[in-house]
């Protein structure tokens, strides 16, 4: 796609100056000049590499040329900030997880309008659209990866990080400059804006685990019974330990360690665990203590109390061969509108939509949306594909 980025570069983009702020003086300053600006870019850094329970460690701001790396770790009265950005429109790339842990850490949802940049980038077909890639190809800029797995819960932070962090929203401005108009160009900033509101909608909703299915790591397909009963108490004790120490899960133990530990204890109950495949270094003490109660925990369950093997349900009402024709045909059809469209199947509906359609017998537009929770842009793209399957 061919965009000249030059008349909406700023010169903001080739400098690097940044201010930190970790000082309450400093964020009032921030809050005054958030107050003048109708727009602000947003990035965040985590710490859910290093710590079981994840925050944001670090708030990145840009402001037509002025750059900000805000520290919510330190000693700041957040609320008048964040009450201020609660109400500007924002640009964030990839906005779903920063929106989500902003809700999660500081109970933050959005009343402007949001411009995701990795979903516009995604609606022109760019394929590459992560955002340094973007950053590259427009403005001919590499963005160091350095910092990319920093603990951003550790303090002080050098130099090397607050620069990568600050490089987050930098071209942010510039980037949304660019795809906003070629959006419209293409005709597609109507399909940008529905789908960046369907996304805010997404993040205000609950966050909560299905506990009774995330102990079903990926690997188990060939598990049955006995074993996923172990499995299941390893992931619990994992769960367990990880919460107590503030650490990520696989930093406890990764994952193909833990289903190759429950098969070995399966099989072999009248042995100790240390007896078994060589352990991670930390796992002695308390910790293996509390290992060792897990398998024996898993040893005493009876049978009935296993859990099933999962099973990959079929939808209903797709079990006859006209429906699965049918469910084919539709598929082909959208897919042949995509690569028509140039647009990828990540922002395409995905196959659970299309079994709802088909299964509904959702002909009309009004019968799609109703189904299948489809947008309206992608309704109407699709639905004379879709009718003209249907109504054969």
């Amino acid at each position: 796609m061919a965009i000249d980025s030059e008349d909406v570069l700023r010169n903001s983009v080739s400098n690097s100056a940044f201010e930190y702020i970790d000082q309450q003086s400093g964020l009032d300053r921030l809050t005054e000049r958030a107050l003048r600006s109708d727009c602000v870019a947003l990035d965040t850094e985590a710490n859910s590499l290093h710590n079981y329970y994840e925050r944001v460690c670090l708030l990145q701001l840009s402001m037509g040329e002025m750059h900000f790396v805000l520290d919510p770790l330190s000693d700041l009265e957040l609320s008048p900030f964040l009450e201020v950005l609660r109400s500007k429109d924002l640009i964030i790339h990839g906005a779903d997880y920063d929106l989500r842990l902003m809700r999660s850490t500081f109970d933050f949802t959005p009343e402007g309008e949001v411009f995701d940049t990795m979903l516009a980038a995604q609606l022109l077909g760019i394929e590459r659209f992560g955002y340094a890639a973007l950053v590259e190809h427009f403005f001919d800029v590499k963005l160091s990866k350095a910092g990319q797995k920093s603990n951003w819960a550790r303090r002080p932070l050098t130099e090397a990080q607050l620069r990568y962090a600050s490089d987050d929203t930098r071209y942010l401005g510039p980037l949304a400059d660019l795809l906003r108009e070629e959006l419209k160009s293409q005709g597609r900033a109507g399909w940008h804006g529905e789908s960046c509101r369907k996304m805010i909608a997404a993040t205000r909703q609950s966050n909560a685990r299905d506990l009774d299915g995330a102990w079903r790591l990926r690997g188990l397909g060939q598990l049955e019974g006995r074993d996923l009963a172990f499995v299941r108490e390893l992931w619990k004790w994992r769960e367990a330990e990880a919460q107590k120490a503030d650490r990520p899960p696989f930093k406890i133990m990764g994952n193909q360690q833990l289903i190759e530990l429950a098969q070995w204890a399966s099989a072999h109950a009248d042995k100790s665990v240390t007896q078994g495949p060589r352990l991670p270094r930390h796992c002695d003490g308390g910790r293996l203590r509390a290992l060792e109660s897990a398998i024996r925990c898993a040893e005493r369950l009876p049978k009935s109390k296993w859990p099933e093997k999962h099973k990959r349900r079929e939808a209903p009402g797709l079990r006859g061969n006209d429906s699965k024709r049918q469910l084919e045909a539709v598929r082909s059809a959208c897919a042949a509108l995509a690569r028509e469209l140039d647009i990828p199947t990540s922002v395409w509906p995905p196959e659970a939509t299309l079994v709802s359609i088909v299964r509904a017998k959702a002909c009309t537009p009004e019968e799609m949306k109703a189904c299948s929770g489809m947008m309206d842009w992608q309704v109407e793209l699709l639905k004379d594909a879709i009718a003209g399957v249907l109504n054969k």
